[in-house]
């Protein structure tokens, strides 16, 4: 198993974004977190093609913390089902992966 990984999340707006990173961020549960707002979003849901204007989400995090980090979001979010991806980071600049490790212990 990798010790890091980037949750990768798509969320409804920046605001709902901003406000449960923050929260994981105050439980130091992730170290980072990136957003990537105007996403447009195209997928099958009730019956039909749908497309929603969306915010991508990378949060940095070890993978210990991945279970903590999924359950917060799921629970917090606005989606009734929420794409939220656990990817393993192979590797990286040792020093800023020795951080995520400092912050999120």
């Amino acid at each position: 198993m990798n010790e890091f990984c980037v949750v990768f999340w798509t969320c409804k707006d920046l605001n709902e974004a901003k406000e449960i990173c923050k929260s994981l961020l105050q439980k130091k549960w992730i170290a980072c977190a990136s957003f990537l707002p105007n996403v447009i979003s195209m997928f099958y849901w009730d019956e039909g093609i749908q497309t929603e204007e969306e915010v991508k989400v990378f949060i940095k995090t070890t993978s210990k913390r991945y279970s903590e980090v999924q359950a917060f979001i799921q629970h917090h979010s606005s989606y009734e089902v929420s794409e939220i991806l656990q990817i393993p980071i192979e590797s990286g600049n040792p020093s800023y992966l020795k951080w995520v490790k400092e912050i999120t212990v």
